[in-house]
């Protein structure tokens, strides 16, 4: 088993890497003390996980609860959260509660979420199922739900007390929800290690293909990046928006289309691919540089073309979600660019540009 450690003074926290890193990090005693742990999944996850996560925690707590949400980005809202916080108070859960997020990106944002507000803080543990949160939710604290108008709009930052990225449970993720993943994987390439992109087009295949060694490597190597960034950057005044490359593009794809429709992923795949164009159209990289990510993007089974969300200006429909961004100012869309290979920049950029790239990037 591999540790990272999130330094963050007194909110430091330790992510554990391995095959059998859960069954692992109860021997270790790195678990918070309390009298009661909720495990927080869904109904796909839970018939898969959560009995065996059960009887692990049955041997440290003395009560185990368990509540098992709606799958899916569409259920990342206020009815869904209040789900959670219903269970607790039915419950007669008080402060030395531990909540636990068994599941993806949306079931660790909720969770944390959850954390964050009940009784104005409990701790909380992430045991991410996805390659995509084991790469990138479940690192930083960052915990949100969904708003009609605008992705994660409502949250907190909230660290948890623990990550353990156990890799046999990336066993049973389908290979859509894989290639998803590998999406957040391949953004750390462009804009903070080279090397690290080499080496993800060697191994691509088999990352697809669920190699264990290879998605050792990658888990660890991403979560290295993300735990040094956000050790830097905790609540994103800075370098911490580096992280976001192809976000502003994908989340205007999710929710323009319709949360659940497209994957996180596949968003973000799709817009890394304009927002590479993006930089290249502005001067920062050259053409090549677009193609051989592009190239590696279509490799792991991602959309390399964004959709159509509306057939009578596309572009227009584009910009409006965008600039309801977390990270737009004052109206004015702020872009996640590369600024060479391996180096990433902040920058705005003429609408007439950006719809150039929507145009020339979308089916």
């Amino acid at each position: 088993m591999h540790s990272i450690r999130v330094n963050l003074a007194e909110n430091s926290y330790p992510i554990l890497i391995g095959r059998s890193a859960l069954e692992t990090s109860f021997a270790d005693g790195v678990w918070p003390d309390a009298e009661a742990v909720m495990i927080v999944t869904n109904e796909v996850v839970g018939p898969l996980h959560a009995d065996s996560l059960r009887g692990m925690l049955a041997g440290r707590y003395p009560r185990v609860l368990e509540l098992r949400l709606p799958d899916g980005e569409a259920y990342k809202d206020w009815e869904t959260l209040n789900q959670v916080f219903q269970q607790l108070l039915i419950n007669t859960c008080g402060r030395k509660t531990v909540l636990v997020a068994l599941g993806g990106g949306v079931v660790g944002d909720m969770t944390g979420f959850a954390a964050a507000c009940f009784m104005r803080g409990v701790p909380f543990v992430q045991v991410p199922t996805t390659l995509l949160a084991q790469v990138d939710s479940s690192v930083g604290g960052k915990t949100a739900i969904n708003h009609p108008l605008g992705k994660n709009m409502v949250g907190a930052f909230y660290q948890p007390r623990l990550v353990v990225c156990d890799l046999s449970l990336l066993e049973t993720l389908p290979a859509r929800e894989l290639s998803a993943g590998l999406a957040e994987v391949i953004k750390y390439g462009p804009i903070a290690d080279m090397e690290f992109m080499a080496w993800l087009e060697q191994h691509i295949e088999a990352l697809r293909a669920g190699d264990h060694t290879a998605l050792a490597h990658a888990v660890r190597r991403s979560c290295e990046i993300k735990a040094h960034v956000v050790g830097v950057d905790e609540r994103e005044s800075g370098l911490r928006a580096i992280l976001n490359f192809g976000h502003t593009f994908g989340h205007a794809i999710e929710a323009g289309m319709g949360y659940g429709t497209w994957l996180h992923g596949e968003g973000v795949g799709a817009g890394m691919v304009m927002a590479v164009e993006l930089s290249h159209r502005l001067g920062l990289v050259d053409a090549a540089f677009v193609q051989r990510l592009r190239s590696l993007i279509e490799r792991a089974g991602l959309p390399v073309r964004g959709p159509v969300i509306d057939a009578q200006d596309n572009a227009g429909r584009y910009l409006a979600w965008m600039r309801g961004d977390k990270k737009s100012e004052a109206g004015e869309i702020r872009f996640v660019l590369i600024d060479g290979p391996g180096r990433a920049v902040m920058r705005s950029a003429p609408d007439g540009v950006v719809r150039e790239v929507i145009d020339a990037c979308c089916a």
